[in-house]
């Protein structure tokens, strides 16, 4: 199996300042998220990622960008090699995930919680 592609931080902030769609995933597993995201990116735990690209009906080219905590991290390459696993051709690991992003004073989002437990 192919290694799944990575992407630095800049090529990262690029990336989000263009136009084009694409999907971009926060895929720490439930054990470790702490309701920080990267702006622009969606909530889909490691476990979940091939149900949620059947689920959205996503074709296998889309552009799938995933990341977790950061680079020692071992959730986004898994992720990764699930989507290519399943035929999904233009996925990539933000490897410096969540640490590198806000080392570098980029801004964060918190996922609130949707209900009380």
């Amino acid at each position: 199996m192919p290694n799944v592609s990575r992407i630095s931080t800049d090529q990262l902030v690029r990336r989000l300042e263009q136009v084009s769609a694409f999907q971009f995933w926060n895929v720490l597993s439930d054990e470790y998220f702490k309701g920080e995201l990267i702006p622009g990116s969606l909530r889909v735990p490691v476990d979940t990622v091939g149900r949620e690209a059947g689920r959205l009906g996503l074709p296998q080219n889309a552009e799938i960008i995933v990341y977790c905590a950061g680079p020692t991290c071992p959730s986004s390459t898994q992720a990764g090699e699930t989507l290519m696993a399943l035929g999904y051709t233009n996925v990539k690991a933000y490897e410096g995930g969540l640490e590198e992003w806000k080392a570098s004073g980029r801004p964060v989002a918190q996922l609130m919680a949707s209900g009380a437990e």
